[in-house]
């Protein structure tokens, strides 16, 4: 049987030391902040990119460079015999598909999958990968299994302060001061790939029976098959300090009794463009690993 390693990287919210724990590789991915190059997990904690965020510094993304990418690779195939790759959504960073041409090189021995998803639902890939392994899946079968599962996932996100969206251009400046006057809390989906509005609701309150009813009714219309806890992962994200995301649980709790609830705080390539003050709520249906 083949060995094969899994691999992801830090827009799925798993940590250099979840990822040891898991048995996966995660590649940092890389900021810029005031013209000096950082790597989320490495060399740059959360309480240190929020101070540097909250105090207006110049911050934004980037992707892995091949290098990074490469080396990775290479290092793995020393012990094992294939790759499966699970980068974030092409929709939001070229990584992915700068990683698929340099699969090429690889002979099949490296297989890049383009699944639609970050943050929550990119790591919930990461551990079907890791069951689907044990199952005795092959790699190939893997990467097919994930990329045929992409669309199954719902995350709605509240947005605190508007100024960051602005800042990078994903609302015009005389929206975000509509937004700050009126005490709007734009809650954003991602579903199959990218980012869209959903709401403006006025008030954390509101924003969060919005996230709230938005699950509630893609569990009950778009994935009716497993609209009971034995067969829905439910997910929460968050950035800045734990007493709101605290908060937030209990209220999900309540609104979804006997389901389980997993709780990260949100990767920072989401926060550059977001800011502090994200609460955020995604289901992605279990996997049938028989049935696949």
């Amino acid at each position: 049987m083949s060995k094969i390693a899994i691999m992801t990287d830090s827009n799925s919210g798993i940590t250099q030391k979840k990822a040891a724990e898991l048995g996966v590789s995660v590649l940092p991915m890389p900021f810029i902040i005031d013209g000096k190059e950082h790597y989320e997990g490495m060399d740059l904690t959360i309480k240190k990119f929020y101070e540097l965020q909250i105090g207006g510094a110049d911050i934004v993304t980037s992707q892995p460079s091949q290098a990074s990418v490469i080396e990775m690779w290479d290092e793995l195939l020393k012990e094992h015999d294939e790759v499966v790759h699970i980068p974030m959504t092409t929709a939001l960073s070229e990584s992915c598909n700068t990683a698929k041409l340099l699969a090429r090189d690889y002979e099949g021995k490296v297989h890049v999958v383009d699944n639609a998803r970050i943050s929550i639902s990119m790591r919930q890939s990461v551990l079907d990968a890791i069951e689907l392994k044990k199952r005795g899946k092959s790699a190939a079968e893997i990467k097919k299994i994930l990329e045929a599962d992409k669309l199954n996932a719902s995350i709605y996100l509240m947005v605190d302060n508007m100024k960051y969206l602005k800042k990078g251009g994903r609302i015009t400046p005389a929206a975000a001061l509509v937004g700050s006057v009126l005490n709007i809390k734009p809650v954003l989906t991602f579903q199959g790939g990218k980012i869209d509005r959903f709401a403006k609701p006025r008030g954390v309150a509101a924003a969060k029976v919005a996230i709230i009813d938005a699950i509630r009714k893609d569990i009950k219309t778009r994935f009716p098959n497993n609209a009971k806890p034995s067969k829905m992962n439910l997910a929460l994200i968050y950035s800045g300090g734990k007493s709101a995301i605290e908060v937030f649980e209990k209220e999900v709790a309540v609104a979804f009794p006997g389901f389980s609830l997993h709780t990260d705080p949100v990767s920072l390539s989401i926060a550059t463009h977001t800011g502090p003050g994200i609460l955020a709520l995604g289901c992605i249906p279990k996997m049938d690993y028989d049935n696949v």
